[in-house]
């Protein structure tokens, strides 16, 4: 989809001579060179061959903001009162979900739909990649048009299409970005890159229209466990990430192990059967209390899980729903326990990073907390009391913003949109064969000093910059 960027390509983009930018000879004929298709789409094709997922290096590339200070102020404004016309769809593909929805920039979420991979989930006990992907490839197609009909839109309505390209599953992800790359080739339509965890973040502003930046945010997921502080739109700070398993995958392993139903992952089914149990009969110990830092580690915790269910011989075989009263009631005590610690390991480490933001940021004033484990009304709970002790606002977007979903695409899209950030259609008859950009390991932010982390996995993950260190040396380019 773009070109990759290692941290050797940042570096040279920093280096980059003004050519790499150079302007069009006109406004004019700036706008000829994209094909006008509807009323939504005028001078906002005037925008850099630049997006959140990467650079196009071209030598006939457009810079934003020197461009819009080149032109008459009619011009300007057309382009800026574009923005409040915008329609995205959001393309998400990122794991076991396939979602789409239709956002428009006032806000107006006009459709959503989400196709779950939950049986697929019951039966491997968890994501399988290849599965996940041929599941994607079978229902993509069905979901865009079920969004667009909701919508009462055709493709030729859209302003851009955003779409998912890391982190995530690669196999997953190609299915989105391919699906996405399609339609913007066919009608023409701007194509922005979108990073998932910074989606889940930003979902927050579109239901809470106060949250201004800077704001702290927990994002937490099956794949993911992220503290960061976010001091402006592409600029966040990481505090804290997952140096091993994160807090999702606990919740599913262990509800796995118990023999809980799993077609709607583990957190609701560990959250319901907590319930019954009793929280403090099995002393698990709370990960890494040891580290004074903010990062998350959840594999000493399930280990500590399977050896508690493996001693009270409970067979995960049988399911719960045939368990006796006993063993019924030893499962309740293992899932209330294990979902004690697991959330008082984001209790401590939120403590502390809400420590360190205000150091940085002391206006601070709000926390969200998303992804799909923030759905579970415990976990929603136990944060609240943290952030009200620090004086700060928790902002939870409703639990199906919550989980993956289409519309965290497109109004992302729409945020980096506005700031002239995406990259123009690709070609209509784009090949088969296609290499796509995509970032399955993708730093959102850079790491805040006193929480750098050595765990190797800490070092393999950083295949690809940030998304913050992308945009850094964007802006110092354009400068």
């Amino acid at each position: 989809m773009y070109i990759s960027c290692d941290s050797g390509m940042v570096s040279m983009l920093l280096s980059l001579s003004s050519t790499a930018y150079r302007l069009k000879p006109s406004f004019h004929s700036a706008l000829a060179s994209l094909r006008t298709l509807n009323h939504h789409r005028k001078p906002q094709q005037l925008r850099p061959k630049w997006s959140p997922g990467g650079f196009s290096l071209n030598s006939s590339s457009i810079h934003y903001s020197t461009l819009i200070n080149s032109v008459s102020p009619k011009a300007q404004k057309d382009i800026m009162d574009s923005h409040d016309n915008l329609v995205v769809l959001g393309i998400e593909t990122s794991c076991d979900d396939t979602a789409a929805a239709v956002v428009k920039s006032n806000g107006e979420i006009l459709s959503q739909v989400v196709s779950s991979q939950a049986e697929l989930l019951a039966k491997y006990g968890g994501v399988a990649p290849k599965m996940a992907e041929e599941a994607h490839s079978l229902v993509i197609d069905q979901v865009v048009q079920e969004t667009l009909d909701k919508a009462n839109l055709t493709e030729r309505d859209l302003s851009a299409v955003a779409v998912t390209i890391g982190p995530g599953l690669s196999l997953c992800l190609r299915v989105g970005v391919r699906k996405a790359r399609k339609i913007a080739g066919c009608f023409n339509l701007p194509i922005i890159g979108i990073h998932h965890m910074e989606a889940h973040a930003l979902v927050a502003r579109l239901m809470e229209r106060d949250l201004q930046f800077p704001f702290m945010a927990l994002l937490i997921s099956g794949g993911h466990n992220l503290l960061i502080l976010a001091r402006d739109l592409g600029q966040y700070i990481q505090l804290g990430t997952t140096i091993d398993d994160a807090i999702g995958e606990a919740y599913d392993k262990s509800a796995k192990w118990l023999g809980l139903d799993l077609r709607r992952s583990g957190g609701p089914a560990i959250e319901e059967l907590a319930r019954e149990g009793d929280a403090q009969s099995i002393k698990f110990s709370i990960p890494m209390k040891q580290h004074k830092d903010c990062n998350f580690s959840y594999a000493g915790l399930k280990t500590q899980v399977r050896l508690a269910i493996e001693s009270q011989k409970i067979n995960a075989e049988i399911p719960i729903s045939s368990a006796s009263t006993q063993d019924r009631s030893s499962r309740a005590d293992i899932a209330a326990s294990f979902q004690r610690v697991a959330v008082l390991h984001l209790e401590e480490r939120c403590e502390r990073a809400i420590q360190w933001a205000k150091k940085m940021e002391p206006s601070l004033k709000y926390m969200v907390v998303s992804g799909g484990v923030a759905s579970n009304q415990y976990v929603r709970t136990q944060l609240d009391q943290v952030v009200k002790r620090s004086n700060l606002q928790l902002v939870c977007p409703p639990p199906s913003l919550c989980t993956d979903n289409g519309v965290m695409v497109a109004w992302t899209g729409i945020e980096h949109f506005r700031m002239g950030r995406f990259d123009p259609p690709p070609p209509a008859d784009e090949p088969e064969d296609f290499v796509y950009d995509l970032r399955p390991r993708w730093p959102l932010g850079e790491e805040y000093a006193e929480g750098r982390s050595e765990a190797r996995s800490l070092r393999k993950a950083r295949i690809h910059p940030s998304l913050t260190s992308i945009i850094q040396a964007s802006l110092q380019q354009q400068q």
